[in-house]
């Protein structure tokens, strides 16, 4: 059997090198466009910013590595132009010598990823692109070349924001351009606040709400009508999958714009294979095709083809989407679902929010994780969660990631095992903590609101309750807020008596003993989820995005 490639990478070398160890006598052959067929596109950013200095470090395989190694075929500067799927054949390109020619297969898999998203705007051929390491290249020798100058990032995405830090690494003045209110607009808002905030305070200016018009030779033009300096500036105005040879060859395109594929990563021709940010990938929760670029779930794909054409009884597990990116140490995460992907989708959830330390707050070094959790309200099952801070968050965000694919419940966090020591978690850990916060809500001990309820709650006339310390509240305050410490609230119960109540502390743990509180003297009352520090990151969001 004979099995083409297009594309090496994550999801191409995966297919390739599995196979070869499944199949000893199999002929693999794997077209390549550019120059390298396997190389670690996610370190690109950190190449241009020195973080990694050498170009070398980011070539994983060789042509001659991979033959020495896996008896590889592999042909770089190679483009394959069509697929011809009546002949089962691929027209390649010979980009050095541009002739070309047929290539049989038994069975084709298609690994070509995804291209950057077209600016339709004056003056876009003056922008970079990261995509490769030629273009890594590229944007850094012009980094390295000149000094004293400034930079535009048109989208603040994944890839957006990983270049604007490493460009203001190499001192180079950066603002970054999003269309949206907020940057990585996949996160919810007060979840991405404390990011956009740390941004800024290491110095890389956000413009929000604002897209590029014209790129001229040292400025970009706004739709604000603002003009601002850039000596050069990086397109990262997102991706889309490169499958135009699965369009042109006729292939199924799934609902949401990338190849569809089934269970076993076949795409509608039963020789046909596509893996990588160029296939539709299932999701979880729905059950519906989505597109997710990440390198795992490409690798992952890539092996299991492998596996289909050797014989092997496999097939695709359901894609969660689980992601993380940080900037000067800060860090923020996801899994799952967010708030506003399950309000797209129409899915009703409960929603926590908390801030526990990462590790015992007793021992030195102790950083905020501001947590919010997303479940069923009928069965408990997980959901989706966030987190951002300076430590700790990819812990948290993998342990819940593997309880959602797990199905585990919000309750069954309260007892999950987790490594313990002052310097590396709490006894009660952020994610055991979780679990307590969720079964407070999910067996009604607990009725929260969320902060972007509050507004309109006091419209109604529900009083808002302050139950911090006079202290924390003459340092921040939610506007019309009776403010009565959570130590004096039986002392001063009838101010409070026959009112509706929504109390909060800083966090939500002081909130939930002052809801039990009122509770045990009659009256009803709801906490805020997450307390003070939640409402006002939120409030910073819509206030930032004005």
């Amino acid at each position: 059997m004979k099995t083409v490639i297009i594309g090496g990478v994550a999801g191409g070398m995966s297919a390739a090198t599995r196979l070869r160890r499944l199949q000893e006598n199999a002929e693999i052959i794997i077209f390549e466009q550019g120059p390298n067929v396997s190389f670690a596109n996610c370190g690109l950013p950190y190449h241009v910013g020195g973080i990694i200095p050498k170009e070398s470090s980011l070539l994983l395989q060789t042509p001659e590595s991979l033959k020495d190694r896996f008896n590889l075929d592999v042909r770089v500067l190679s483009r394959v132009t069509k697929i011809n799927k009546e002949a089962k054949t691929v027209t390649v390109l010979n980009v050095q010598d541009n002739t070309s020619y047929d290539e049989s297969y038994d069975n084709l898999v298609i690994s070509t990823g995804a291209k950057p998203r077209a600016l339709p705007i004056h003056g876009a051929e003056r922008a970079f692109v990261l995509r490769d390491v030629e273009d890594a290249a590229k944007l850094k020798l012009q980094v390295d070349n000149f000094k004293g100058q400034s930079a535009v990032i048109l989208g603040g995405g994944f890839i957006g924001i990983e270049v604007a830090e490493n460009l203001i690494h190499r001192g180079v003045k950066t603002t970054v351009v999003q269309l949206g209110p907020s940057i990585l607009p996949a996160f919810d808002p007060e979840i991405i606040e404390p990011f956009q905030a740390h941004l800024e305070k290491n110095g890389i200016v956000l413009k929000l709400n604002a897209s590029a018009e014209e790129i001229g030779p040292h400025s970009v033009k706004l739709s604000t009508g603002e003009t601002i300096p850039a000596d050069f500036v990086v397109s990262a105005a997102g991706v889309v999958p490169d499958h135009h040879l699965a369009v042109e060859a006729g292939l199924q395109i799934g609902d949401s714009g990338a190849i569809w594929v089934d269970q076993h990563q076949r795409t509608s021709d039963p020789s046909i294979f596509a893996v990588g940010d160029a296939a539709e990938k299932t999701s979880s929760f729905t059950g519906a095709g989505q597109q997710i670029w990440l390198a795992n779930l490409a690798n992952r794909h890539g092996r299991l083809v492998a596996d289909v054409i050797a014989g092997e009884k496999v097939a695709v597990k359901p894609a969660i989407g689980t992601g993380i990116i940080g900037a000067f140490g800060m860090a923020i995460a996801a899994t799952g679902l967010t708030e506003k992907s399950a309000k797209k989708l129409g899915i009703a959830a409960e929603i926590i929010h908390l801030h526990p330390s990462s590790h015992a707050g007793y021992f030195p070094g102790a950083e905020r994780v501001s947590l919010k959790v997303l479940f069923d309200g009928k069965t408990g099952k997980l959901l989706g969660a966030q987190a951002v801070g300076l430590d700790g968050i990819d812990k948290r965000i993998d342990v819940i990631s593997t309880a959602i694919y797990a199905k585990l419940t919000v309750q069954d966090l309260m007892n999950l095992e987790l490594a313990y020591a002052p310097a590396f978690g709490s006894a009660k850990d952020a994610i055991n903590q979780t679990g307590y916060v969720g079964d407070n809500v999910f067996t009604g001990k607990t009725e929260s609101v969320q902060w972007h309820e509050i507004e309109d709650l006091q419209k109604s006339g529900t009083v808002i309750v302050d139950v911090r310390t006079d202290d924390e509240n003459e340092a921040g305050a939610i506007p019309g807020a009776l403010l009565i410490p959570v130590n004096d609230l039986r002392q001063r119960i009838h101010e409070v008596k026959g009112k509706d109540i929504v109390v909060h502390c800083a966090v939500g743990q002081r909130g939930h003993t002052a809801v039990q509180l009122l509770k045990g003297h009659g009256i009803k009352a709801r906490n805020l989820s997450g307390g003070y520090t939640t409402w006002r990151a939120g409030m910073d969001a819509l206030e930032r995005a004005i």
